[in-house]
């Protein structure tokens, strides 16, 4: 089967949905709004955004030269380019990761990449590493699913589906399993390799679905392996009237005005929270319980969105077993408790970063830049106010990504995710990083309404790190304990 084309499914280009198809003849009593032509790289944000400077758009064009691997300017690196000193990082490492010396072939690289991305059916980047993989010399017969690779690469299945939605299930067994002797084994290196190649599509695919990426309009299929991206009715559409003219985040002066006190609410909270911190610090035990009832609390944290019929095309599933199996809350009622991932135990600064690098040599100082850089970035600003200390809302959006996750912080109050992440906030920050498939345009405009696009953009950055760094302990301490 080539394509959706002839299927029961077709994908929404707008909120990336997996919808079936309509059969019957639409009734002439209801209105249906549909969604114009996508323009821009992004169906959430306006094109109007992406008009740089002269010395910004030479440097992306440098950054394309250099580290493109397709050889073009794809949309994602349009969007990230509102971020030029982050998208160097990303494109360097990514570079790295698929083109440079490492323990695994090339076309295992973007194999790989397409069985991370088929887990949260991001038809985006599957096709974009489907022309990848036969470019490196791929066989085309894989493209037909799972049963026609080597058995290595389908041993692999476990981890991609454990590290993409429940990542504290990993155990050195699952290591030991991969590694085991045999003609089917894969060596340490070429493990590590792999694992970061999956958390990074994993996460990307999040960040692809959060800033509703769009399709590259000028790019054929040159294979019959493609997925093809229908701009077929959704119910987003009614939901958003998501015509290209209609994108404004602001519709009149009293909800602006609204939207205004909402920043200064903020802002006073960023301000109290920093003087309380500064007269009394919570003690060890005090932090404990802040963590446990976040966590907690973030199992309250659904979308409406999560009840829809979301199912898997045949085309993506192809690439992934099991494909019903995702997500669920670390900290899940009624069920053993799993125990909370200590960052002070095992963190990527003391412990992670130093195992990547010896096993794949130099990613872990590409991955710790890329990571530092997102954390760190800082324009000093929050909507139209200017000279703002944006360290603690930053912190809070990576630490609740990790909490989510189940990892704690010793030093740090999760008091503070609870004040400055709002309901609306929040369920965009669970959706984008535990079912970004299930993303939708009005999840994007729904928080912080009064923000800049380019403040949204890096909020999907801080989030994509985040949950690539969560895999990766989880994934790195297994394999740490299995040296051991």
């Amino acid at each position: 089967m080539n394509s959706t084309e002839n299927s029961d499914y077709v994908i929404c280009s707008n909120c990336h949905k997996v919808l079936r198809k309509v059969t019957s003849p639409v009734t002439h009593d209801k209105k249906i709004i549909m969604s114009q032509p996508s323009r821009g790289p992004s169906a959430y944000i306006p094109e109007k955004e992406f008009g740089q400077t002269n010395d910004v758009v030479t440097l992306i064009n440098r950054l394309v030269e250099e580290y493109s691997t397709s050889g073009r300017l794809d949309n994602i690196t349009r969007v990230m380019s509102l971020h030029p000193q982050y998208l160097e990082s990303f494109l360097r490492t990514q570079f790295y990761m698929l083109r440079m010396d490492g323990p695994l072939p090339y076309h295992y690289r973007h194999y790989i990449a397409i069985m991370a991305a088929a887990r949260h059916q991001c038809v985006y980047l599957i096709n974009m590493h489907v022309d990848e993989f036969l470019n490196t010399g791929g066989s085309s017969e894989w493209l037909n699913g799972l049963e026609y690779v080597p058995q290595r690469l389908k041993n692999l299945n476990e981890i991609n589906k454990l590290l993409a939605h429940r990542p504290w299930l990993i155990t050195k067994d699952h290591i030991q399993k991969l590694v085991k002797t045999g003609e089917n084994n894969w060596s340490l290196a070429e493990l590590v390799h792999a694992v970061v190649l999956l958390a990074h599509y994993h996460a990307l695919a999040g960040f692809v679905f959060g800033s509703g990426i769009n399709p590259e309009q000028d790019h054929e299929p040159s294979n019959g392996h493609h997925l093809v991206v229908k701009n077929k009715f959704c119910v987003c559409d009614l939901a958003n009237d998501n015509s290209i003219e209609n994108t404004g985040l602001m519709s009149n002066s009293t909800e602006n005005s609204d939207y205004e006190s909402e920043i200064e609410a903020l802002m006073e909270k960023m301000k109290k929270l920093q003087e309380e911190r500064e007269e009394e610090e919570a003690s060890q035990e005090e932090m404990a319980t802040r963590f446990e009832k976040e966590k907690k609390e973030s199992l309250l944290v659904f979308s409406g969105a999560f009840d829809d019929e979301v199912v898997s095309t045949s085309n993506a599933s192809r690439y992934i077993e099991d494909p019903g199996f995702g997500y669920k809350d670390f900290a899940r009622r009624g069920e053993e408790h799993l125990p909370t991932f200590r960052a002070h135990d095992y963190s990527w600064e003391d412990h992670g970063f130093s195992l990547v690098n010896r096993l794949y040599s130099d990613i872990g100082h590409l991955l710790d830049d890329k990571f530092r850089m997102v954390y760190n970035l800082t324009y000093n600003t929050m909507a139209t106010h200017e000279d703002v200390d944006t360290t603690m809302l930053r912190r809070a959006l990576f630490n609740y990504v990790h909490c989510m996750f189940g990892i704690r912080y010793d030093d740090y109050d999760y008091g503070e995710v609870n004040q400055l992440l709002e309901r609306s906030l929040k369920v965009y920050i669970k959706t984008v990083t535990c079912y970004p498939e299930r993303a939708t345009k009005r999840m994007y405009e729904g928080y912080w309404r009064q923000f800049k696009h380019s403040e949204k953009v890096h909020v999907n950055l801080l989030l994509m790190e985040a949950r690539m760094q969560a895999e990766l302990l989880y994934a790195l301490r297994a394999i740490t304990r299995h040296l051991t």
